[in-house]
């Protein structure tokens, strides 16, 4: 507990599922949150004790408006958390059935989305000298899944931008690291049934721990990336999927 005390914290995509409960991990260790997302977070804010930013975070107005908002409100930004993301809510499809908008869609929100704000929030942290950006991209990057191109292309992005920002901003001492979930049971892709049904069972026989993964499993690999004890760590993927994969 703690261990986050006094430091600043965006959570994008976080008024409901996996970053609802990142949102309510960074709280639990002492930080300040700022809920940036295009769904309405005001209640949920409300009821953990977070602000709540009304953000397109494919907008880069809104993206700069969070960032202003987050250092209005606790004076500054240490932690950015790159969650928004379209997902759950993806019918799997085959990749020529993918329509063309849903494909610039899911580019907008989750590869331009983490540009816009890294772009947004980067140059507070650097004159700070400090910070901890965390990319949530996925394990499909590493194996692939059929019926998801766009999702996985879009995450495959997202890792290497990880990588780019992590040359780019070490010397201003800003750790850059990507958290790779695999299929997890979060409020949000509960209600997707068709990925639950299609997906869980392979992905559970793909696991050396051959369980379903929950939000909670992610938290501690989420605090260690945005405190003190990754503060030599930078440039790398942490996968949290029971062995699904090898980074």
């Amino acid at each position: 507990m703690g261990r986050l005390k006094g430091k600043s914290c965006i959570v994008t995509g976080g008024a409901k599922g996996l970053g609802l409960a990142f949102s309510k991990a960074l709280l639990g260790e002492g930080a300040n949150v700022l809920i940036a997302d295009v769904a309405d977070g005001s209640e949920a804010a409300a009821q953990i004790g977070a602000r709540y930013k009304r953000t397109d975070v494919s907008d880069p107005t809104d993206a700069s408006d969070a960032a202003d908002a987050c250092i209005d409100a606790f004076g500054g930004i240490d932690i950015l958390v790159n969650n928004a993301a379209v997902y759950a809510t993806l019918p799997l499809a085959r990749y020529d059935e993918i329509d063309p908008e849903l494909w610039d869609k899911v580019m907008a929100v989750n590869v331009r989305g983490a540009f816009n704000m890294v772009r947004a929030a980067g140059p507070h942290m650097e004159r700070q000298k400090s910070g901890k950006i965390i990319n949530v991209t996925s394990g499909t990057v590493y194996k692939g899944m059929p019926g998801m191109l766009h999702y996985i292309a879009s995450k495959g992005a997202l890792t290497a931008m990880t990588r780019a920002l992590s040359r780019e901003l070490g010397p201003a001492g800003i750790c850059v690291n990507s958290l790779a979930p695999g299929l997890t049971l979060s409020s949000s892709i509960l209600e997707n049934e068709e990925h639950v049904d299609v997906a869980r069972p392979k992905v559970i026989a793909s696991r050396a721990l051959a369980r379903d993964a929950y939000p909670d499993d992610l938290l501690g690999a989420l605090i260690f990336l945005a405190s003190s004890d990754s503060d030599f760590v930078t440039g790398q993927t942490v996968a949290v999927d029971g062995g699904s994969i090898n980074t």
